[in-house]
Formats: structure tokens, sequence, C-alpha cells
């Protein structure tokens, strides 16, 4: 039988959810999880390490424990978890993934999320003046923790991206939005006869990012526009992971517009994206759904609503490939 105290306890853990990420935010800045790979320590080990105050890292290493970021052992000492592990700097590290939560405008725009219910104005918008990604430019560190963050939570979804969806006819791939290059890393490795062209914003496009680090500038073309007005032509596959979740439908469309007009002929273009599945299950895509709730125009979606977005930009949902991770691929062929 289900305790007594789980309704209240539901209802308190979300209440209070923001300690909590304020809790990861402090150990992440202080980089604990680092110093606990060498082995376990006690807080005031930790703390004379990190210069900070022993009692208060206890009680926070304390808390986190509860929730299986660390596990505190009979002698007051403090180890690594799977989920600590993520905290460590890496390749696959969701230390950017926390600091983009946890920055100071983001958690204002979760604030204002009541707001957006009311009136449907987008919160981070009504509190900061400008959309999330103009915030962006305006304060190159969001952006940086935008790009860290983006580059973390993929890290793992790309080698299940490449895993469920057969590139090796694929010649020609562009990465529509593409950050810092991760995934299409993953696709021309997998793949060594084809090319890429990673297109983004300048700013994104002109940094060294995932392809110089895995040697690929060789087979990589760095293009910078905006996928709003253009994308590159003559590619067999376009890959959007990511992206749709950001705009509105009528803007999606237009990116999808954009594609299907200069895909190559049997070119398809594949969405990556959270699928919101029915019922009341949890899934990680209703929890990033609330923020986009707070910080964009868009939303993630369904199938039916993935299906009626490829329709308007004259194509057709071929295929829902799952992956195994938190993302799906839907797959687009021309209508």
């Amino acid at each position: 039988m289900e305790p007594t105290h789980a309704p209240a306890g539901i209802i308190m853990d979300l209440a209070w959810g923001c300690f909590y990420a304020s809790a990861l935010s402090a150990v992440t800045d202080l980089g604990i999880a680092d110093r606990l790979a060498s082995g376990p320590k006690t807080a005031a080990e930790l703390a004379s390490e990190a210069d900070a105050h022993a009692p208060s890292l206890y009680r926070v290493l304390r808390a986190l424990a509860s929730k299986g970021v660390f596990a505190e052992d009979g002698e007051a000492r403090f180890h690594l978890t799977p989920a600590a592990e993520l905290l460590c700097k890496g390749p696959f590290s969701l230390r950017g993934s926390v600091q983009l939560a946890t920055f100071m405008p983001t958690i204002e725009a979760a604030l204002h999320i009541p707001h957006t219910v009311k009136t449907g104005e987008c919160a981070f918008e009504h509190r900061h003046g400008v959309g999330f990604f103009e915030y962006m430019k305006l304060h190159p560190q969001l952006g940086d923790a935008f790009d860290r963050g983006m580059a973390g939570v993929s890290d793992e979804d790309n080698r299940a991206i490449v895993e469920a969806y057969d590139f090796s006819a694929a010649t020609r791939v562009v990465d529509v939005g593409g950050g810092l290059g991760g995934l299409l890393v993953e696709v021309l490795r997998k793949n060594a006869s084809a090319r890429g062209i990673l297109y983004d914003r300048p700013e994104v496009v002109g940094r060294p990012g995932r392809v110089a680090e895995a040697g690929l500038d060789a087979r990589v073309d760095r293009v910078a526009g905006s996928f709003f007005g253009s994308v590159p032509g003559g590619a067999d596959v376009y890959l959007l992971k990511y992206i749709l979740h950001d705009w509105a439908d009528d803007t999606c469309v237009t990116i999808l517009k954009n594609c299907r007009r200069v895909m190559a002929d049997g070119g398809r273009v594949l969405v990556i994206d959270g699928l919101i599945p029915l019922g009341n299950g949890e899934h990680p895509a209703k929890g990033l759904d609330l923020c986009m709730l707070a910080a964009c125009p868009g939303r993630e979606r369904t199938e039916p609503e993935f299906a009626s977005l490829f329709q308007a930009a004259g194509l057709s949902l071929a295929r829902v490939i799952p992956t195994g991770g938190t993302v799906t691929i839907l797959e687009g062929i021309a209508a």
C-alpha cells in the first residue's frame, strides 16, 4: 500500500525543487564531483580544497545524497554515484546543463510561468524584455552556458541516434542549427564516405567545437546563416535536432519548408526531438516542455502534431524511430 504521506511528499518535492537545483549549482561550481574522482572524502576535506564552508557543504551534500547524487558512508565520507559522475568534467558531462538551468535569467523566467499560464506570453520575454535567443546574443555568458548545456545533454543521445538510424546511404549531411557539431561528428564517424555541413549562427560555427576535436575538419564545411531564411542545398539528409521544439508552429513550418525546398531527390529531413506520449506517465519531454513554456515560443510535441507540421511543409512523416534515449527520430520525405 502506498504510504499515506506520499501525496504530500510529491507536492513538497516539487515545491522545494528550486533548492535542490541550487544545491546542484553549488557543488558544480565548486567542482565537488571532480574532487571525489580519486576517492571518498568528508565535507571538511572537500571544503578545505574548495575554499568553502564545511558545515554548509555537508548539509548540501547530505540532501543531494538523499536523491542519489553522491552517497554518504558510515564515516561521513561522500562517494561518487553514477548520477554524480555526470557532474565531472568530460565529454559526457551535464555540468553545462546544470549551469544553464540555474543561471539567474533562467530561474527568473521559470518563476514567471504563472504569468504565461494567465496570458500566453513567453515568461522569459516578459521578465527580460527580449526573447531567449536574443538575450543570449546580448549576454555571451548565457550563450556559452547554453552551448555547453546542449552539448552535454546531447552526447548520450547522439550515440543512440546513430545506432538507431541507418546513415549508410548518406553522402552529404547538413546539421541545421548543429551547435558545436556533436551529432554530425557521430554521423560521420559511422559513415566514413559522407561529408557534412555544420550550419549555425556565425558566433557558433566559428568555434573549433567537436568537429576539430574529432579531427574531422577536412570532411566538414562550416556555413554561417539563419535557418529562418534558408539552409544549404543539395544534401540528402537534413538533421534538425532540438530545433523545432524552440519555435511556434508557423516558424517550424518555415524551417521545414526551407529544407524541403533544397534537399536532393530522395532526401530526408530527420527531426530529432522529445516525443510526448499519451497518458499520465513520467517522460523527460513533459518536463522539458515546461522549460519551453518559460523560455521559448516553442513546445514539445506529440506524433500527430509533428505529422501536421510535416504536411504543412510539403513533407510526409514516413517513420517514427525510437532511439532508446530521450529523443525520437521523425523521418520526413517529400510528399
